[in-house]
């Protein structure tokens, strides 16, 4: 048997973990809107919700005790985190970018370590047996993979090439 408040718990934060990626993933595909990048990070963002509800879905089933706090709390930081210096005086900068793609992979490896622990933790419980954790986990390798690689070419436009003025 399990720990149910130890499983209120966990469910929680990754459940405000949850709630802050989507608000990221969505504020990014605006700010990369038609663009390739934009492209994923909207595709990103509706696979973030999808989880999201899942989560809620076995939150529900699992009879957990949800805590409103916790995701409001991580919708208030996401907004604050906008705040910070990105290298220049206003408007969206490439550091931007790259800082955001590096918090949607945390994000969604975190996703991942949660469909992990419960496929594992919870395996044979009967109120969970027509989700499918291998596809889910699945998917956020797949998402992780993509991230890297936009990642990687953010890393290149902010850190290696020489800002507009220097030009």
């Amino acid at each position: 048997m399990f720990s149910l408040r130890r499983l209120d718990v966990y469910l929680n934060d990754h459940l405000a973990g949850a709630t802050a990626g989507l608000e990221l993933a969505r504020r990014a595909a605006a700010e990369n809107a038609g663009t390739s990048l934009g492209d994923f990070l909207e595709q990103l963002s509706r696979e973030i919700a999808e989880d999201k509800e899942t989560l809620e879905a076995v939150m529900a089933r699992l009879d957990v005790d949800r805590y409103p706090a916790k995701p409001a709390a991580a919708w208030l930081m996401e907004k604050v985190g906008r705040l910070k210096l990105n290298g220049q005086l206003r408007g969206y900068s490439p550091l931007s970018r790259l800082v955001e793609l590096e918090a949607l992979e945390t994000g969604v490896a975190g996703k991942r370590c949660l469909w992990l622990a419960l496929s594992q933790a919870l395996l044979g419980d009967v109120r969970l047996q027509e989700l499918d954790f291998l596809a889910l986990i699945a998917r956020a390798e797949r998402e992780l993979a993509a991230i890297g690689e936009h990642r990687r070419a953010a890393a290149a436009a902010a850190l290696l090439e020489p800002e507009p003025s220097a030009r």
